[in-house]
C-alpha cells in the first residue's frame, strides 16, 4: 500500500511541476508581448522626441531579454557559473560577428566609391 500511496505522491508533484512550469510560459509569452507592443505603440503615437523614444525602445529591449532568459531559457540570478560564462562566450562570438559583418560591409563601400584614375 505504501509503494501505491508514493506513486501518488510523486505524479501529484510531477504535476504541480508541470502546472509551475506552464504558469511560467503563460506570464513569459505574456510580458514578451507587452514588451513587443508597448514600444511599437510608442513609436507609432508617442509625442515625445525620437531620443527618448529610441531610449526607451533600447530599454524595453534590454527588458525582453532578461525575460527571455529567465521565462524561455530558465536562466536566473541564482544560477550556475557554466551558465553565465555561456551566455559570455554566446555574446562574444556574436560581437565578433557582426563587428566583422560592418567592417567588411563599410570597407566594400568606401572601395565602391573611390573615384576612377
Amino acid at each position: 500500500m505504501s509503494g501505491r500511496t508514493g506513486d501518488l505522491e510523486r505524479r501529484a508533484e510531477r504535476d504541480r511541476a508541470q502546472r509551475r512550469e506552464f504558469r511560467s510560459y503563460v506570464w513569459g509569452v505574456g510580458l514578451a508581448l507587452l514588451l513587443t507592443v508597448v514600444p511599437f505603440a510608442l513609436v507609432q503615437w508617442a509625442g515625445i522626441g525620437r531620443v527618448y523614444v529610441m531610449i526607451l525602445v533600447g530599454a524595453f529591449a534590454l527588458a525582453q531579454l532578461l525575460v527571455h532568459f529567465r521565462f524561455f531559457l530558465h536562466i536566473g540570478l541564482r544560477q550556475k557559473r557554466e551558465d553565465l560564462q555561456l551566455i559570455l562566450f554566446s555574446a562574444l562570438l556574436l560581437t565578433i560577428m557582426v563587428s566583422g559583418t560592418i567592417w567588411i560591409m563599410v570597407s566594400l563601400a568606401l572601395r565602391m566609391s573611390m573615384s576612377q584614375p
